[in-house]
């Protein structure tokens, strides 16, 4: 099996740009001792992105608001969201809301 140059190159750069911004920072930022003020900043980072991601998931259909009357997503996640905060169990979570969101589809119409 033969690889082309081209594929090569395109494979290592894919490699770099992927590496490159996770590893740079961590490297350049183990050197250094961060303020207390910035780490606990940097401990609200991955809620706010997942809050982010959830919330464009669930309240906006084709870029805009999407009607609360057919927005099956929603009324799913509630009894996702209550077995999360709850329980704090992943697998109960994503359970619940799978069926939760199966039931929805199947009883309402659309």
């Amino acid at each position: 099996m033969e690889i082309r140059s081209e594929i090569l190159w395109i494979i290592l750069g894919s490699a770099a740009v992927t590496v490159i911004p996770r590893v740079l920072p961590l490297m350049v930022l183990s050197r250094f001792k961060l303020p207390d003020w910035s780490m606990r900043w940097l401990n609200h980072v991955p809620v706010s992105i997942m809050a982010a991601l959830v919330a464009q998931e669930l309240l906006l259909e084709d870029g805009k608001l999407a009607p609360l009357a057919t927005n099956t997503e929603l009324f799913a996640a509630v009894p996702a969201f209550l077995v999360a905060i709850f329980t704090r169990s992943l697998l109960g979570t994503v359970t619940v809301g799978i069926v939760s969101l199966m039931l929805l589809r199947l009883v309402l119409p659309g």
